[in-house]
This record gives structure tokens, sequence and C-alpha cells, in this order.
């Protein structure tokens, strides 16, 4: 339950640089493959608002993810059940690889954050700045 803000001018482009279009959220989000049962998805401006109770707190982030990582999206409001995620924001220069060593505690372990975001992220090196990650807290060292 929060209000995370992402960069509205970076992302997939899907809108035509317009506004968010909730058949568009919903078509991208049903494209990817989240498992969004349970759950509501809904747009109100630049503001995608993610309520009810998911099957998963992997689905819900992968949900919150795969909206807010969309180019014209400024915030993703969560009002679905579950923990708070744990976001990572890409700078420049950053890799996969620094990202784990700094948010996991080790590089190595870049693979689980990598499947973490998949399929939003295609590639390890396909990262950019302003993009958000999801950091799995639910697997172990």
């Amino acid at each position: 339950m929060g209000l995370w803000s992402f960069m509205k001018d970076t992302g997939k482009s899907i809108f035509g640089g317009g506004e968010p279009e909730a058949n568009a959220v919903k078509q991208e989000i049903t494209d990817l493959g989240p498992d969004t049962s349970g759950l509501t998805i809904d747009v109100e401006g630049d503001v995608v608002k993610v309520s009810g109770e998911a099957a998963s707190q992997e689905a819900k982030e992968k949900v919150i993810m795969a909206v807010g990582n969309l180019e014209g999206v400024a915030a993703v409001e969560d009002n679905a059940g579950g923990s708070d995620p744990v976001f990572h924001e890409v700078k420049k220069g950053d890799t996969l690889w620094a990202i784990a060593a700094s948010t996991l505690g080790n590089g190595a372990r870049y693979e689980e954050i990598f499947e973490a975001n998949k399929p939003m992220l295609s590639h390890p090196d396909k990262i950019y700045p302003g993009q958000k990650l999801r950091i799995p807290q639910d697997v172990s060292a």
C-alpha cells in the first residue's frame, strides 16, 4: 500500500505520447503475462491504481513494474494486499551486477534480479536510466 513514482517520460511507449489509456494498460499486462487474478487496474490521468488481493506478492510486484515502466505513467498507486515491494531505480552507468551487489550484497546474484523482472526485461544488459526494477526479497543468498 503505497504510491510508487515512475519517470513519466521514459519506458515502453504504447500510448503514442499521450495519457495512459486503461485498455492499453490492461492489454500490455495481458501481453506480458503476470497473474492479475484478484486485481483491479484503473487509470486516472497519469496514475495507474492497482487494488484487490493479488494471487502472490510476486504477481502484484510484476503488475506494478509492468505498468509503472510505461511511458506516460507517473505513478502507480498500490492498494493491493501484501507487503511493500522493494524497487531500485536504474541510474546512468548501472549494471545488474552493480545493482545486485548494492541491494543483495553480491553482484553474482544479478540473475535473481533479471529473473524477477522477466518478461519486462528481455536481456540483463537492456536496462535504462529511470527504469525501476523489482528486487526479490524471497530468495536466499
